[in-house]
């Protein structure tokens, strides 16, 4: 059984003249997920935003470096179960599914 203890996305645009940083921090505790999202335009103050989800609305998450795993193994038996539905969290830090 594999489970995310943490993850950390950066994402830079390098935008004149105002470059942007995008960062989401993932990180699992006792009752279940918090999720922090930076958001930094040029040099203004940064704008961080910080959800939390109970661990019974994240049974069964996938996120992108057990998603990458799945996709392999998949692979490797050349096989691909019907109607595969995960929970994951979208861009903007909510939960959404995810569909194989």
């Amino acid at each position: 059984q594999l489970e995310t203890l943490e993850q950390e996305e950066q994402e830079c645009l390098e935008l004149r003249p105002h470059p942007t940083e995008k960062r989401t921090h993932i990180v699992s505790h006792q009752h279940g997920m918090t999720v922090t999202k930076t958001l930094q335009e040029g040099e203004a103050e940064p704008q961080c935003q910080s959800f939390c989800y109970s661990r019974a609305k994240l049974r069964g998450l996938l996120l992108e470096g057990a998603s990458l795993l799945l996709l392999r193994v998949l692979a490797r038996r050349q096989t691909m179960p019907p109607d595969l539905v995960f929970p994951a969290i979208d861009s903007k830090g909510d939960l959404c599914t995810s569909s194989y």
